[in-house]
């Protein structure tokens, strides 16, 4: 599974401020940090007023080409490609199925070789409250890129998950979604999530404890690449120790027993864990919230 670390985000007063004072030391400890990733996220939202060149300056500091260039300003994004000296290794984060866009990033992803981050959502309908409304999106936006002769596996599908405590269903959808994407194309594409959407507004220890369980549930599903906060080690470990089925203990295990659920359309009630271990006692109750089995509560590890 490919990591994008999502550490590099304006939406964070101190990483705006950073960005617009062109503070070195503070942006070059955030990439040290994104080290266990693949790649690196650099959402620069819609790059105006101080940043409107702001790609001039950050990406010589990353120092790779893996980067994920996430702008909602395209000539920003366009710019940034042309800063790389391997585009092929970099991402386009993100085009829509929303006509104007999808046309001209899809030439940007086959100009420069690139991976091309795709959301099952428009203008028009917003996020789809279910899987075959994001699919019908996903395969508008397949047949554009087809069209432009982007390759296969150099789109990632992005399902979109919304906040738990906003919309507790749409877990189960983002999980069918990408269901559904693993089998519904051939040559196969990808499938990527923004994962820490699914906790936020909620405690950092009930984000990491929601963030990691459900990262394991996508990994059953089939799941290729996450934009991650890559300040979690213990989510970035987990992830790598499923890709290598190597599971170093029991809570370990129990982790490669729910992406095996996920991955065979089972049932939590058949797993078995330890009752007496609160961690894995958390981590079943945060299945059973994610699949629907319970209601959510910021409390729910407490009942």
């Amino acid at each position: 599974m490919k990591l994008i670390g999502e550490n590099i985000h304006i939406i964070s007063e101190n990483v705006r401020c950073a960005l617009e004072n062109r503070d070195q030391n503070f942006i070059e400890n955030l990439v040290k940090i994104m080290q266990n990733c693949d790649a690196v996220d650099l959402n620069v939202g819609p790059a105006k007023g101080k940043l409107d060149t702001i790609f001039n300056w950050l990406v010589p500091l990353i120092k790779h080409d893996n980067i994920s260039f996430d702008s909602s300003n395209i000539d920003a994004i366009e710019n940034g490609l042309k800063l790389v000296s391997n585009s092929e290794n970099c991402f386009i984060n993100s085009t829509s199925a929303d006509d104007d866009r999808l046309e001209r990033l899809t030439d940007l992803a086959k100009e420069y070789n690139c991976n091309l981050i795709a959301l099952g959502m428009s203008k028009e309908t917003g996020i789809p409250k279910d899987a075959d409304g994001r699919m019908e999106l996903i395969f508008k936006i397949y047949e554009k890129c087809m069209e432009k002769g982007i390759e296969s596996d150099k789109i990632f599908f992005d399902p979109l998950i919304l906040p738990l405590n906003v919309e507790q269903s749409q877990a189960n959808e983002v999980v069918s979604t990408i269901q559904m994407i693993k089998e519904s194309f051939e040559p196969k594409v990808n499938t990527i999530v923004g994962l820490s959407n699914i906790s936020n507004g909620m405690s950092s220890d009930l984000r990491r404890l929601i963030n990691r369980t459900f990262a394991v549930m996508l990994f059953g599903a089939g799941l290729d690449g996450a934009i991650v906060d890559a300040k979690d080690v213990e989510l970035v470990r987990i992830i790598r120790m499923l890709e290598c089925n190597n599971p170093q203990n029991d809570v370990d295990k129990l982790y490669t027993n729910i992406a095996n659920m996920v991955q065979c359309f089972g049932d939590v009630d058949d797993i078995g864990y330890n009752q007496n271990n609160s961690e894995q006692s958390n981590i079943i109750k945060t299945v059973r919230i994610l699949t629907g089995k319970e209601i959510f509560s910021n409390s729910y590890t407490q009942l």
